[in-house]
């Protein structure tokens, strides 16, 4: 369909910015959506490999919307870093509409989003906002659920299809949602009560097969064809990167776990590095040397990404920083890296195509027993093969270590059809938070109406055991109302003040429960560490190391009241009292002013890591210090702990990290040269010029002044 067929149909601003970004067709699934309605405000489901043009689906109808019916438009997409992408993306495409992104702060009503036409949220922000009872819904004239085959992933999945149930019973706006090819689309749309745009068109031609012997195996039309791979290494992953290279293209290499990912790129780099041109490698070692400088003192992660960088090759998994995870995409963006290798955290979400794509690991260890990975998994990885503008056919390969595993790959991999996605919601852990949340929010207050309303999720049409579920919910509604969340009378329930608190929270019930028993009986600042390191939303906790062992022992033994607890809930299964209190060691680490390289080394954990627990652990604490005001808890302490959590601190430092501009290590260097209290500084002008530099000392003299 040629663009010029909407210039009729759409307002001109929409025509003018496709024409603008050199659009001048439209692809099969885009004219499809068309064609069943996407301008006249149908709901839509998009069922398309990736680079399929899906997004710009969501686009029209998001600006159509905001243009044509003067409503507001909103996309929501699992990771934060997609919705980012998206909005960075949108914005650049429409900049007279006003637009912004949300994925922050869950215990916000945000009211000031609502001057805004088009948003961009993660999941969980905007069911966040939805508990907190935001008054503009009823504005929004588009939803997009972007990559919503996710319903079918157990700790992002049971918040979408709720979404998307809720907003099916209390809205007429549109909805759009993307997916990738999946086995049972129909059954989705219908349960959307949607069109169902299917489409296997992809712009780049993609080989799919098996890498054996430097051989690559791949089919077309049912037939074999056998490509032999330049170069002359017998290790599948280098044999893979010498050829991609000697075409002057990129690979992605796609591994199972972190240290396996590092360790395949330091195997690599040698063979990247001949490869490279002298300005090449002189560009690369500046950014080595930017990206393994992140932290005041670099790890020893740190350092090796650094020097991977110089030799054309990165590593790429949820333990790096956000910064060093920016440089290497950003850097693969613009060719200058040009092998990554990654866990999963690159097949999903944000942009990120290579000419070559190798799967190395289909077996994935959890730490209890392995397993191979599902098909539809493979296929989300095999989608970041082949690049719109840059090439004509993408590669994307499962190694064989012996031919006459070839067929059995073949058949389970390449040659057959998707899953099925199905819900998750009948775990009932999943669903104890979103129970509470109907509850607090009014929108459903008895067993009965509660199951009634799972009937129309995903959930109530693939299972449809109405029995089985109000059983389950009501066993969850027995619990809360022990924990004093919520109060029954009759049939009715309704919310305590707690129980409504927590749910704005959105922290677990469990976590909430585990906390306020804890917080009766802590006395010391690493009893609560303990206490928030007991919660779920502070799993996985790090190893259990030989001093925690030592430690826990003295601890039990010198009679403290240990805040560990267990409910029976299944979340609890492979409960490690030991490996809680390893975790509070490392946030005392932290607290203590242990530096990040010591500690990381120390726990065998990442930076990523680290600052993830830190950003999970100010979450947590400050939803305790909450619920402390509300049960009439003094909270001094709980505060007290949340600072020298955030900056990193000794307790004798919270006075000087009051101010603007000081943080840990400032704040440090101004205690040992003798100003121990921010009251001093004005007092001691020239030393703190000294130390601070002239900027930063007259920026504090005006904040006391």
């Amino acid at each position: 369909m040629e663009i010029d067929s909407l210039k009729a149909r759409v307002p001109a601003a929409i025509y003018e910015s496709l024409k603008q970004r050199g659009i001048t067709k439209l692809t099969p699934p885009q004219a499809m959506a068309i064609e069943k309605g996407l301008l006249q405000g149908a709901n839509i489901v998009v069922a398309s490999p990736t680079a399929s043009g899906k997004t710009l689906v969501a686009e029209l109808a998001c600006a159509m919307a905001i243009l044509s019916k003067g409503k507001k438009a909103i996309y929501i997409a699992p990771m934060r870093a997609l919705a980012s992408e998206k909005f960075t993306d949108f914005k650049n495409d429409y900049p007279y509409i006003k637009s912004v992104l949300s994925i922050g702060d869950l215990d916000s009503e945000d009211k000031w989003l609502s001057g805004f036409q088009m948003m961009f949220f993660s999941t969980e922000k905007f069911d966040s906002l939805i508990r907190h009872g935001v008054d503009w819904l009823r504005e929004v004239g588009c939803f997009v659920f972007d990559e919503v085959h996710m319903i079918g992933d157990i700790s992002r999945g049971p918040t979408m299809e709720l979404l998307i149930t809720k907003l099916k019973h209390s809205t007429e706006a549109q909805t759009i949602a993307l997916s990738a090819t999946i086995g049972n689309a129909k059954e989705l749309s219908e349960w959307m009560e949607a069109e169902l745009v299917e489409s296997d068109y992809r712009p780049v031609k993609l080989d799919k097969g098996i890498i054996h012997d430097g051989v690559f195996h791949y089919y077309e039309d049912g037939k074999e064809i056998k490509q032999h791979l330049m170069g002359e290494s017998e290790i599948p992953e280098i044999r893979v990167v010498e050829d991609t290279l000697s075409r002057k293209k990129q690979a992605l290499i796609f591994y199972s776990t972190r240290r396996s990912a590092e360790f395949g790129a330091v195997k690599i780099a040698k063979d990247v590095h001949k490869l490279l041109t002298e300005p090449e490698k002189a560009e690369l070692k500046e950014l080595g040397k930017k990206v393994s400088s992140v932290l005041d003192r670099p790890t020893e992660q740190c350092v090796k990404l650094g020097s991977l960088i110089e030799k054309g090759i990165a590593f790429h998994h949820a333990g790096l920083l956000s910064q060093q995870k920016t440089a290497v995409e950003n850097a693969f963006k613009e060719n200058k890296i040009k092998v990554i290798c990654s866990t999963t955290t690159l097949g999903y979400g944000i942009n990120m195509p290579a000419h070559t794509v190798l799967v190395r690991d289909i077996t994935r260890f959890d730490g209890n027993y392995s397993e191979q990975i599902g098909i539809n998994e493979v296929l989300q990885l095999f989608g970041r093969a082949g690049r719109p503008k840059y090439d004509t056919e993408g590669r994307a390969m499962l190694p064989s270590s012996t031919k006459y595993k070839i067929p059995d790959l073949k058949k389970k991999y390449i040659t057959a059809d998707p899953e099925s996605i199905n819900s998750s919601l009948g775990i009932a852990p999943v669903l104890r938070s979103h129970v509470l949340a109907f509850v607090s929010e009014r929108f459903l207050n008895t067993a009965h109406s509660i199951a009634t309303f799972m009937e129309g999720s995903l959930y109530g049409k693939q299972f449809g055991n109405k029995a089985y579920m109000e059983m389950v919910i009501g066993k969850i509604l027995d619990d809360l109302e022990r924990w004093e969340f919520v109060e029954r009378m009759g049939d009715l329930y309704k919310a305590t003040r707690l129980g409504e608190r927590i749910s704005e929270l959105y922290i677990d019930p469990l976590s909430a429960r585990l906390m306020l028993d804890a917080m009766k009986k802590v006395e010391t600042g690493f009893d609560i560490l303990l206490m928030l390191c007991n919660t779920l939303e502070m799993k996985p906790h790090v190893r259990a190391i030989k001093e925690a062992e030592e430690r826990y022992s003295a601890y039990i033994a010198g009679g403290n009241e240990v805040p560990f607890y267990s409910y029976g809930d299944m979340n609890y299964a492979d409960y490690d009292p030991v490996k809680v209190f390893s975790t509070a060691m490392f946030l005392e680490d932290w607290t203590n002013e242990v530096r990040e390289a010591e500690i990381v080394k120390k726990y065998g954990s990442t930076p990523g890591a680290l600052y993830t627990k830190l950003t999970n652990a100010d979450w947590i604490i400050y939803s305790a210090s909450e619920l402390a005001g509300i049960i009439g808890i003094p909270k001094a302490n709980i505060v007290k702990a949340r600072v020298r959590l955030r900056y990193g601190i000794k307790e004798e430092l919270l006075d000087l990290v009051r101010l603007e501009q000081v943080g840990r290590a400032r704040a440090r260097m101004l205690f040992n040269n003798g100003i121990k209290k921010a009251q001093e500084i004005p007092k001691n002008k020239e030393k703190v010029i000294s130390l601070l530099g002239k900027e930063v000392a007259q920026k504090l003299f005006d904040q006391l002044e």
